[in-house]
Formats: structure tokens, sequence, C-alpha cells
């Protein structure tokens, strides 16, 4: 469906933008670094899985719709500004490392994936890049699906090398084993990861449309 000399073309622009240190990749950070490697791995899914869903979105026509209604777009982002501001609250209140990996990494997915769904403003780029890279003579979904796949694939991998390196230096901070954090430490990092998921919130609050 895509010409291979464009998306010979296509494939380092995305992984340049992967490499961008942004908001993905500092909640990846912050989740691994609060709950171990294996969730830093898990939260880059999820927001992985989130971006495919923008670009489908986005392909099928929908996305266009709601660039077009402010009070749509404003409604996605202010819930996503809840949600970010309700993740640095648990982690100020009550770290991880009381919940079993399996089920943190689980959480972590979960929470990777609704983050990025409710950030209006990943579809306002898939928007204003894509195309860029589309023939409109041929399908738009299917062209718009394979460039989105490059795009998760390589922030699937750069987000979670980045998660896992956090959790390891989150691991090594605190002194325990497994990648999880107890004690003084662990509070201390918690406290940093809270901060970090509140700083997304204010920059996805205050930056326009």
């Amino acid at each position: 469906m895509i010409d291979p000399v464009t998306l010979a073309a296509f494939v380092p622009i995305a992984l340049a933008l992967n490499l961008t240190p942004g908001p993905d990749m500092a909640f990846c950070v912050a989740q691994g670094m609060g709950r171990g490697a294996r969730a830093g791995w898990a939260a880059s899914a999820g927001v992985a899985l989130g971006c495919m869903v923008h670009v489908t979105v986005a392909g099928m026509g929908l996305g266009a719709f709601l660039a077009a209604h402010p009070a749509a777009f404003d409604a996605i982002r202010w819930a996503g500004v809840a949600y970010l501001l309700w993740l640095a609250w648990r982690a100020f209140a009550a770290p991880a490392a009381a919940m079993p990996a399996g089920r943190q990494a689980g959480r972590a997915l979960l929470q990777g994936f609704a983050t990025n769904l409710l950030n209006p403003k990943i579809i306002l780029f898939v928007l204003a890049f894509l195309p860029q890279f589309t023939d409109p003579a041929r399908p738009l979904l299917p062209q718009f699906l394979i460039l989105g796949a490059v795009i998760a694939l390589g922030g699937l991998v750069v987000n979670g090398v980045a998660g896992a390196m956090a959790g390891r230096l989150g691991r090594e901070i605190a002194g325990t084993a497994g990648g999880t954090a107890r004690g003084g430490a662990g509070r201390w990092i918690a406290r940093l990861s809270g901060t970090i998921f509140a700083g997304l919130a204010l920059r996805l609050a205050f930056l326009a449309r």
C-alpha cells in the first residue's frame, strides 16, 4: 500500500521522533523507576497500543472531527489531565512496592494505554504528520496503519529501554532485589514518579491546542 521509497524515507524520521524525549518516554521512565524494569516495558507496550488506536481513528477520518470540534478535544484533554493527576496522587499516597510484580506490569500496561489514549494532541500530530507520507489515490487507512505501526514499534523499543533502565536505576537506589523499592528510598522514588506524572498533567493542561 505504500511506495517502498516513501517507507524507506519515513523509517529514519520516525526513529528520530522516537528518540526525542517526550511525555511518553517520561511516563515509561516514571513507571519503571517506581515499579521496576518489567513495568517500564509494560508501560511502553500500553503507549504503543494507544498510538495504534489514535492512528486508526485518524485513518478512519474521525480524527478530523475531533480536530474541528474544540469541545470534544478539550473534554478528552481534561480527562487526561485528571487521570495523570490521579496517578500522581496514587504514587505519593501508596507506592507500588506493595503490589506483586505481575500486577505492577499489568497495571502499568493499562495506565500507559489510557494515558496515551487520553492525550488528544497525539491525534493532531498524526493528522499533521502522516498524510505527508501517504498517497491520496490509495486507501488511506491501510497506509496510516503501516506508518503508525512503524512509529509504535520504534516507540515500544525506545520507551521500553528507557523504562527498563529507570527500573534498574530505581532498584539500585533502593538497594532491593526484583526491581521493587521499599523503605525510605522507595518513598522518594515514588515521590519522583508522582512528580513526573503531575508534570505531565500540567504540560497537557497548559499547552495550547
